[in-house]
């Protein structure tokens, strides 16, 4: 066996143990989260990693399929936009949340498309060309569609500006997926074999960051983490379970391939709650209860988006049973 191979064999490896990477490090920071609150300050840098990563994974003729289905990106940013704001109104009057706690749902609801959906589609390979352009999509427009369903939902008005979404969008996504898209051009075709060592590597590399994020997400909010009610972790995990379910299902419902299908459901799924924390912090100073759900939401998903991905993954590698007809002999 090859150094290349064995280097694939241990990438793949880890990335099926995503979920166990996930859940040790989270409780871990638990117990010691000053070990993983510096990374807090690295968080950025670390998520342009992982999306220059991916970018390496795409080829101009992944782009070329969306210009030739844009449907399936309309579908996707629709259901987002539909599903993820009233599915978290119906959970707050459902369960009952208190008006501070049940802000903090619905500023997730409202939020775009995250990277960490780019990262799981990538995992769990699903369309990432498509996951990434309705993250592009969502979070460009998010400084429209967010206040409004905020106040439509709360009646509370906030107050996003253009400057800092699209600051995180190109910085953390368009910036390093098109740096990575145009090394990967230039590997194939100056030094293939590096490309291949490249498209090795990564799938680990993305596991270590993302693992990292979750560690100093649970560290910088072990205090909330602690003192949430049941009927908050409910509602978490169910909005998250909502998005998950019915982005694979509309995808489905609507013909897309398994793997669009599969984006769509990262994509529904998995909000971009570190904005949604940022929001209730700075708009919404006098409720520091806003934040608690958004905080959890970002350990959540990273730790049902890794399970969904790595279930995806596993069911590609199954073997498939050939159909043999059953000839009776005389």
């Amino acid at each position: 066996m090859s150094g290349l191979d064995s280097l694939e064999r241990l990438s793949a490896l880890t990335s099926k143990l995503f979920v166990f990477w996930v859940l040790l490090f989270a409780s871990i920071a638990l117990y010691t989260p000053g070990t993983f609150t510096p990374i807090g300050d690295h968080i950025p840098l670390l998520l342009g990693i992982v999306m220059l990563g991916m970018g390496l994974t795409l080829t101009p003729a992944d782009f070329r399929r969306i210009v030739e289905r844009p449907r399936d990106v309309f579908i996707g940013v629709v259901a987002q936009w539909l599903i993820m704001p009233v599915g978290a109104y119906v959970l707050v009057v459902a369960l009952g949340l208190p008006w501070e706690i049940g802000l903090g749902l619905l500023l997730v609801g409202a939020a775009p498309g995250g990277t960490a959906s780019n990262v799981m589609t990538y995992l769990g390979r699903g369309d990432v060309a498509l996951s990434v352009t309705i993250t592009s999509v969502t979070t460009i427009a998010a400084p429209l569609v967010m206040p409004a369903w905020i106040i439509l939902l709360a009646g509370e008005e906030i107050t996003v500006t253009f400057a800092s979404m699209a600051e995180e969008i190109v910085l953390i996504v368009l910036l390093p997926v098109i740096l990575g898209l145009g090394l990967r051009g230039l590997l194939d075709r100056y030094a293939p074999t590096l490309a291949r060592v490249g498209l090795s590597v990564f799938p680990a590399i993305s596991v270590g960051a993302i693992v990292a994020i979750v560690a100093a997400v649970v560290g910088l909010n072990v205090e909330n983490i602690l003192t949430a009610s049941v009927l908050v972790f409910l509602a978490v995990v169910a909005h998250n379970a909502l998005g998950l379910g019915a982005g694979y299902a509309v995808g489905r419902a609507a013909h897309m391939p398994e793997d669009r299908a599969r984006a769509c459901s990262f994509e529904v799924g998995l909000q971009n709650s570190g904005l949604a924390v940022a929001l209730a912090v700075s708009v919404f100073p006098a409720m520091p209860a806003a934040a608690l759900i958004p905080a959890l939401f970002s350990v959540w998903h990273n730790i049902s988006g890794p399970a969904l991905a790595t279930y995806f993954a596993r069911r590609d590698d199954e073997p498939r049973v050939q159909y043999e007809p059953n000839v009776a002999s005389d």
